[in-house]
């Protein structure tokens, strides 16, 4: 499960950024994962107490944005949504497409004082 590693790497750019800008709280963190990021989202729920333990962030709520993946048919040229049509064109059946959207993993918004 290398979740913790990826949580205690975003900890740090948060703690980076609250120092920056002199600020002595953060309330909340929001985070936006892809459908098909190399991280799960659960994982990343269960390792964050253990990320922020002895940080600012000790006391923060966690929000977690899941974006959807979205493809573009090679074939016809349509975009859908991958995972709900099970990886395969819902206009022409073809399996062949291109992933535009969905291997995000962005810290999406700071609530801080």
């Amino acid at each position: 499960m290398h979740e913790l590693g990826v949580m205690t790497e975003v900890v740090r750019i948060v703690e980076n950024v609250v120092r920056e800008q002199n600020l002595t709280q953060v309330e909340s963190l929001v985070l936006q994962i892809g459908e098909m990021a190399s991280v799960i989202p659960y994982y990343v729920e269960q390792c964050y107490p253990a990320a922020v333990n002895g940080t600012i962030l000790e006391n923060t709520r966690l929000t977690i944005e899941i974006l959807p993946a979205s493809g573009r048919c090679s074939t016809c040229n349509k975009m859908f949504h991958v995972t709900e049509d099970y990886y395969k064109c819902p206009f022409c059946q073809s399996f062949s497409w291109e992933l535009l959207e969905g291997r995000e993993f962005l810290i999406k918004e700071i609530v801080a004082f």
